[in-house]
């Protein structure tokens, strides 16, 4: 009975306090920022602190409510509620495509000049021919550790990238890069908001959720 009248107290009161949110750097900044700021003006009685870490968070241990993850989760303990997906994609720009031809398929990445990261240690990018894994060799003059000069790099017309479709989408709204190959794309990737548990949840940490769930419809499906 504590537990039901708590929960009808949280959906008739304004939602007040303080909400811990993660996300990944740039996603955060293009996805979830927008969001909080709408939040915030809508629920002026909500104190939001928000962290943009490209690292794996530990919600428990950090004292953080409401988490964004992108990928496949490995921590069975935390709720999830999936909010869309997201592609792996190959990009380049006009001019490069024009100088080097456009692939038809990933095989012929072998010896052109792609944009890495230096995160990533191993030496291929992986697609999918029928259903099989393929991975490709792949190597370049230029690295970076962050995705937006990476980007940049490939705007220039440096060589060949790989990002995620959402990192991509302005680029390709404006024509600066072109999708390719993208019959050859791994699986889609989810995307989820998770939090430790789904018992009595704040309010503001449901209505934070709902305005995420839909702004983010443009998400990949």
């Amino acid at each position: 009975m504590a537990d039901a009248e708590a929960a009808v107290s949280a959906e008739v009161e304004e939602p007040s306090g303080l909400l811990t949110i993660t996300a990944p750097v740039l996603f955060g900044q293009m996805m979830v920022a927008p969001v909080i700021t709408r939040f915030v003006q809508k629920y002026p009685k909500v104190r939001c602190n928000v962290l943009l870490l490209d690292r794996v968070v530990n919600l428990l241990e950090e004292g953080v409510d409401l988490g964004v993850r992108i990928g496949e989760l490995q921590d069975s303990t935390l709720v999830a509620q999936k909010i869309g997906g997201v592609r792996l994609m190959l990009a380049a720009s006009p001019a490069y495509l024009e100088r080097h031809g456009y692939p038809t398929h990933p095989s012929q990445l072998v010896g052109a000049n792609c944009v890495k990261f230096s995160l990533v240690t191993v030496p291929w990018w992986a697609f999918y021919e029928n259903g099989k894994l393929l991975n490709v060799p792949v190597s370049g003059n230029l690295e970076f550790n962050h995705i937006v000069p990476a980007l940049e790099a490939c705007v220039a017309g440096v060589g060949f990238g790989r990002f995620i479709s959402y990192q991509l989408a302005p680029y390709i709204a404006a024509g600066q890069l072109v999708p390719l190959l993208e019959q050859f794309e791994p699986p889609v990737r989810p995307v989820n908001l998770i939090y430790p548990h789904a018992r009595l949840l704040p309010s503001r940490t449901k209505v934070f959720i709902e305005m995420m769930k839909q702004a983010s419809q443009q998400l990949q499906q």
